[in-house]
């Protein structure tokens, strides 16, 4: 695993120790990057469910300002450190040992809004659309984000989840990537209930 683009390209990545966590190869990086970005201006990024921390070391790598970590394996959130300090961000950086709910309730306290979500869980969670309505619910998002949710190909998310709308599914294999771009108008800050489904 290595940094694909930008400032850090190039830069290898660790892996975390054991089979419990499943990065996201190069290929499905590259994939990913390509349809949303490829390079930021500024902006958060949030890396919820961290593992190797690639996903948010490569949107630093291509000019997000600043991301938050997260990931409630100890091992996981060693590597994230020693790979954010490899790539030359430690002073971008924000890791966190916690769980995704209790660190998006966190964050929503501090009043952050991300430009950028990745959504990588492990494949036996198949409920980020709910997780991404409590990120509205909290107002943890920009208008015009862009949530990249990693997936079991044999599970589907829906075209549209309240104010989410889905604006690319591919499929690689046994992963797919499905991608929302939020619409805060739709959302719960927008002046109506948040829609159900």
């Amino acid at each position: 695993m290595r940094v694909i683009a930008g400032t850090a390209k190039g830069r290898p990545l660790r892996a975390v120790p054991g089979m419990n966590t499943r990065p996201t190869t190069d290929k499905v990086k590259e994939a990913i990057f390509s349809m949303i970005g490829p390079y930021f201006d500024g902006g958060w990024a949030l890396d919820l469910f961290a593992g190797t921390g690639g996903l948010g070391i490569e949107a630093l790598s291509r000019g997000a300002e600043r991301a938050v970590f997260v990931d409630r394996d100890r091992q996981s959130v060693d590597v994230v450190r020693r790979n954010v300090e490899a790539a030359g961000m430690a002073d971008r950086a924000e890791i966190y040992r916690n769980d995704a709910d209790r660190a998006i309730k966190a964050l929503g306290k501090r009043g952050l809004e991300f430009r950028l979500v990745f959504l990588d869980p492990p494949y036996r969670m198949t409920d980020m659309d709910k997780v991404m309505g409590e990120m509205d619910k909290l107002g943890l998002l920009e208008d015009g984000a862009s949530i990249v949710v990693e997936h079991d190909s044999a599970h589907t998310y829906p075209e549209q989840a309240g104010p989410f709308i889905q604006q690319k599914h591919s499929r690689y294999g046994e992963t797919a990537v499905t991608i929302y771009t939020y619409r805060a108008d739709r959302g719960a800050r927008g002046g109506r209930e948040h829609a159900t489904e």
